[in-house]
């Protein structure tokens, strides 16, 4: 059975029949259907495709406002993140209630499925409750995680980091973490060298959301 949201979107989307569409659960598995007088029917075998925890990647990111933030979840699970985390620090403008974080990541999921069926994507990312930043470093030491700082000497470019620490062959899984609008806060960034990789994002200012899409996209790319 569907989904209501997915059932109301192939409704909308009013397929003639003999049409055939495909349906996935968003954990790996997929079917070809086909669209009859009175309904769909399966003309394929279900296929699976396996998960493989070793390119699974972590998303660490400040909430950033309004639409932003919505891209960023969209852009992320187009390019195949398996996480997602929104962060709450001290710089971050917007502000979620603990009472009020359950719905929002309903929201969220929502907007990845829709990301996921346009893009033909066969697994869906893990939606987080937003956390704060104190919390989600709890879980930053859980992987081996790559943030775009300023450091004295200069860190290294992202690729080079990621290639230096794949060349370790280490069992923790990849991440990285984006900042607020208004960046970390010194206390913060001084938790986060502490235990995650600082690296350079470039010579120019990247927006929040534009660092998230390029520190994923690059990581992607080498881990593919």
């Amino acid at each position: 059975m569907l989904p209501a949201d997915a059932a109301r979107h192939l409704k909308v989307l009013r397929p003639k029949t003999g049409e055939r569409i495909e349906l996935f659960d968003g954990h790996g598995a997929w079917r070809v259907y086909e669209t009859r007088a009175h309904g769909i029917a399966a003309v394929s075998p279900i296929e699976r495709s396996a998960a493989d925890s070793s390119r699974a990647l972590t998303l660490f990111a400040c909430i950033t406002k309004g639409s932003r933030w919505d891209w960023t979840i969209e852009k992320a699970t187009e390019l195949g993140v398996s996480r997602i985390v929104p962060v709450i620090s001290d710089r971050t403008i917007v502000r979620i209630d603990r009472d009020e974080r359950s719905a929002k990541r309903e929201r969220w999921q929502r907007i990845a499925e829709d990301a996921a069926r346009q893009s033909d994507a066969k697994w869906l990312p893990e939606i987080c409750e937003a956390v704060d930043f104190r919390d989600a470093l709890a879980m930053v030491k859980e992987t081996r995680c790559f943030i775009g700082a300023l450091t004295n000497p200069p860190s290294p470019p992202l690729a080079d980091a990621v290639r230096s620490a794949m060349n370790e062959n280490l069992e923790k899984p990849l991440a990285t973490f984006i900042g607020p609008e208004g960046d970390f806060t010194t206390d913060e960034l001084a938790a986060l060298t502490a235990i995650a990789v600082p690296t350079s994002f470039g010579s120019t200012i990247l927006r929040a959301e534009t660092a998230a899409i390029f520190a994923v996209s690059v990581i992607q790319s080498m881990n593919a």
